[in-house]
């Protein structure tokens, strides 16, 4: 529906209801309803006089009527929890404005003013970490997406683009570095130990990317010149007592710098660069324009504190924020629907560079492993949208893995049917025309399809469509005939489990694999409900999606021989890996189903046939893995990844679909199952492979891979052979010089019920008390164990001197690491469920946003056995039912129950 120009609704603004909500309720906001604003803002004044208990703003707006807009006297100025000490209209107090709901109203007559507005906040108080607060005696803001209202009154809205020039004022003492947005222009003394700094950001931007910091830092510092020769200040700021874990991200940032310049033409465009560590925050880290903010966790890393894992973050993070200097600062959103523009290509960008920094294959098979683990789940549940959505409640619900994960794969497959060169021109075009603008999706589609010379009318159902389609391959035998037919269909699953025919634009790359077959790999377009093309009728198996060319799920009922042919032969990577993955889950699921148990006979032959049926099929799989073992070929980094079994999150969504329904408690049995019987078979082969990696020197480039695969040698001597397991773990543990080991068997310790447990949590926790980042990897290691007292042990970590509800790297470590326990979390009694609903419930008073984050995990009701179904779907029903539920969760636990 239209938002007409009323009383209530002056400007058409997007962020007002179609309706009166009841007051539980939270009003629905539409893509359809977009209008620009009313009034420019070209230059913004911000004048802080900062304090941890009071902070008092001054912002001076200048504000011109927009030509392109409906024309409005009234200027809504959004607000949340402000009070207006002072309302100025060109310099003299002004009443003409009024109050509606948390915004400021201000009739203004002609066409230019200036407006200043003081207001009064108080930092200290704010647990939400939006807009200004405190944090371990430093202040620091979150703006993204709407935090900027919390700090003063302003049209908070992505398409309405500023300077700033800000003046900040305090007590020299307690925060002797004042940093802001743009370049600084001028700091000095003042009177009473006091002290200011004057930042000016010549770049006009949104609202939600402006950052101030004021505390006791100390910076790492290392210039970067630029590809013109300009020299750019780069500054790492943290605590005194964290500067010795800021060199790794000193130099990620000066790579991802270079990296931009050659590979998408990017120079850096101020005189600074500021990235400031803060230990209390709701995100990985945000791109303030020239003064990024950063959770800790995304900054600090050393050998003895961080793992490969926590480095590869750093780096990771640290790209992708540098990254949205172009692709989300210079060019920006113009409405929050359109926010897969600025994170779907920025996450490619992020991945690519990645892909450059460590290779490849190891950095593909990660990205999917996320995308199915987190973003497929989305798109086949209660919450499922669009990468372009086309409505919400509280926009924070949708900074998703549908938004940005699946956003980047949709960019990616852009990529894949342009090639690198012509996506290139694509992606310069698209910075020359949109330079300075607030941008939507179907402008960054447009100039791909202009710069690299594609047809992208019928890909643009990617950006409207919620699912993940099913790509179906069959394969029809032609007699008497040297080709056969395959035949390719694609449909997504009804919520019913019917097969909806679409008609997507899917990039697939194809290899067919057998004796005297050509070997030669194509680029498939599938783009229409189905297509059929010949093939050699010697092909023994077919390679199909490798790389992982589109987001989709590949149903291609190969038989066992086909995909063992592709699990030793298959010579793309990831499609290796994808083989191996499929005859595992193709073991694990007809295991859950039956297919194995003897019973279903009815006669002893059938009996004897099913149980050898099982027999041949554990050797197939103990062969294949034992190729993997042994393959010469294979670095250790990806010989990991392909001795991986898939993950019980993973095959809850392979098993349940329409009228099938997921079992956690046999999907677990099963997996520990199956990774029993090959530590069992495999002892020896696993056994020597450890031996070997334990002599790889930590900095030998070959450490990596080696020190991954002992962690998965481990977690396979825990399945087949504990007792040993024990001893092997607690002498990794005792001598190991780095973390990566030294968590590692931890974490195979923390799930036995071994005397060696006890004493290496302790002095885990001992040798790192202090260090939070470490201290929440002492809380994770316990909340995912395998235990089986692990409930208790979460419930006795809640009470813990350390744990806190107020730090949201805390509550994640400790309670959303339970969530992604799967063993715990569906603990068949419901308890599991009971805890994290009790969290939800205890947080969302403190911090709305990290409390909703917590609910998609009992979002899956609807798609789990009937037990823990009305389990899970009462734990929903008592949090909806609390009084003064935030919008954030409000719109999670609705959208759950409403299936």
């Amino acid at each position: 529906m239209d938002i007409a120009t009323t009383p209530s609704n002056p400007q058409g603004n997007p962020e007002l209801a179609d309706a009166a909500p009841t007051p539980h309720e939270p009003p629905v906001i539409r893509r359809e309803d977009y209008k620009p604003f009313a009034w420019l803002v070209p230059d913004t004044k911000l004048h802080f006089d900062l304090g941890i208990e009071t902070t008092t703003v001054t912002a001076t707006l200048t504000v011109r009527r927009n030509a392109d807009a409906d024309a409005s006297q009234v200027l809504r100025l959004n607000g949340d929890g402000l009070t207006a000490k002072a309302v100025l209209v060109d310099g003299v107090p002004t009443d003409d404005w009024v109050m509606e709901g948390p915004d400021l109203l201000l009739t203004l007559q002609g066409e230019d003013h200036e407006v200043t507005i003081t207001t009064e906040i108080a930092p200290d108080k704010n647990t939400t970490l939006m807009g200004l607060y405190a944090s371990n005696g430093m202040l620091c803001t979150q703006c993204e997406a709407e935090g900027f209202r919390r700090i003063t009154f302003f049209p908070d809205r992505p398409d309405v683009l500023s300077t700033y020039r800000v003046r900040m004022e305090a007590d020299k003492a307690t925060f002797p570095i004042l940093l802001c947005n743009g370049n600084k222009e001028e700091t000095g003394d003042l009177d009473g130990g006091r002290h200011f700094a004057e930042w000016f950001d010549p770049w006009p931007k949104p609202s939600y990317l402006f950052a101030l910091v004021a505390g006791d830092l100390v910076a790492n510092s290392g210039p970067f010149t630029t590809m013109s020769g300009r020299e750019v200040e780069c500054n790492i700021w943290v605590r005194a007592e964290d500067l010795g874990r800021t060199d790794h991200a000193l130099q990620s940032l000066h790579n991802s710098m270079k990296w931009d310049e050659e590979v998408f033409g990017r120079e850096y465009d101020l005189d600074l660069y500021n990235i400031v560590a803060v230990s209390d925050f709701n995100m990985g880290a945000m791109e303030n324009k020239g003064l990024n903010i950063f959770n800790t966790k995304y900054v600090l890393a050393d050998i003895e504190t961080a793992t490969d894992a926590d480095f590869d973050g750093v780096e990771g993070v640290i790209a992708h924020e540098y990254f949205h200097n172009w692709s989300g600062n210079r060019i920006t959103c113009r409405d929050w629907f359109q926010l897969s523009l600025k994170e779907g290509f920025t996450v490619l960008r992020d991945q690519l560079f990645s892909q450059d920094m460590r290779g490849e294959a190891v950095k593909r098979i990660e990205d999917v492993r996320i995308l199915r683990a987190a973003q497929f789940p989305e798109d086949a549940g209660p919450l499922a949208h669009p990468i372009r959505p086309d409505s919400y409640r509280e926009i924070s619900n949708f900074y998703t893995a549908t938004v940005y994960n699946k956003g980047a794969e949709v960019i990616r497959m852009m990529r894949s049917m342009a090639g690198v060169e012509r996506f290139r021109k694509g992606t310069d075009l698209y910075f020359e025309r949109h330079d300075g603008e607030a941008a939507t999706c179907e402008d960054f589609i447009k100039a791909i399809e202009d710069g690299a010379g594609l047809d992208l009318t019928n890909f643009r159902k990617w950006y409207s469509t919620a699912g993940t389609p099913v790509v179906k391959v069959r394969r029809e035998s032609i007699p008497r005939d040297h080709d056969d037919w395959l035949h390719i269909s694609q449909f997504l699953r009804g919520k019913d489990g019917n097969e909806v025919p679409c008609d997507f634009t899917i990039p697939l790359r194809i290899k067919l694999f057998g004796e005297g077959v050509g070997d030669e790999e194509q680029l498939l377009i599938l783009d229409k409900p189905s297509m059929t093309l010949p093939i050699d009728d010697r092909t023994d198996a077919i390679s199909i999606n490798r790389g992982f060319t589109a987001p989709v799920i590949i149903d291609t009922a190969a038989s066992k021989a086909a995909l063992v042919t592709l699990a030793q032969k298959d010579d793309d990577p990831f499609a290796r890996y994808e083989a191996l993955q499929e005859l595992t889950v193709m073991y694990m699921l007809g295991a859950i189903r039956g297919e194995f148990d003897p019973s279903r006979g009815t006669s002893d032959l059938q009996r004897d046939a099913i149980a050898g049926s099982k027999v041949s099929f554990e050797r197939s799989l103990v062969r294949a893995f034992k190729s993997v073992i042994e393959d010469p070929d294979l670095d250790d980094a990806m010989r990991g990844e392909l001795l991986s079994l898939p993950s019980e999150t993973y095959l809850f969504e392979r098993m349940a679909g329409g009228e099938a329904k997921a079992d956690p408690g046999a999907i677990h049995a099963e997996r520990e199952g199956l990774k029993a019987m090959l530590g069992r078979e495999l002892s020896d082969e696993f056994h020597a492979l450890y031996d070997r990696c334990e002599k790889v020197a930590y900095d030998d480039p070959a450490g990596r891979g080696a020190r991954k695969v002992k962690t998965m040698v481990l977690g396979y001597a825990a399945a087949s052979d504990p007792v040993k397991a024990a001893e092997l773990a607690a002498h990794q543990y005792d001598r190991a010089d780095n973390m990566t080991d030294r968590q590692g068997a931890l974490m195979v310790l923390a799930s036995l019920d071994r005397p060696e447990r006890e004493a290496r949590l302790q002095d885990f926790y001992q040798r790192f008390k202090g260090n939070d980042l470490v201290i929440d990897k002492w809380f994770t290691l316990q909340a995912l164990s395998l235990h089986p007292d692990v409930l208790a042990q979460v419930r006795a970590l809640a009470e813990h001197s350390d744990f806190t509800m107020n730090n949201p790297n805390r509550v994640r470590s400790l309670y959303m690491a339970f969530a992604g326990n799967p063993s715990a979390f569906h603990a068949a009694d419901g308890s599991g469920y009971k805890m994290i609903a009790d969290c939800i419930i205890a947080l969302d008073p403190i911090n709305p946003q990290t409390a909703a984050r917590f609910v998609p995990a009992l979002g899956k009701w609807q798609r789990i056995e009937p037990g823990r179904a009305a389990l899970m779907k009462g734990e929903l029903e008592r949090i909806a039912a609390q009084d003064n539920l935030s919008r954030d969760t409000f719109e999670q636990v609705s959208r759950s129950l409403d299936g």
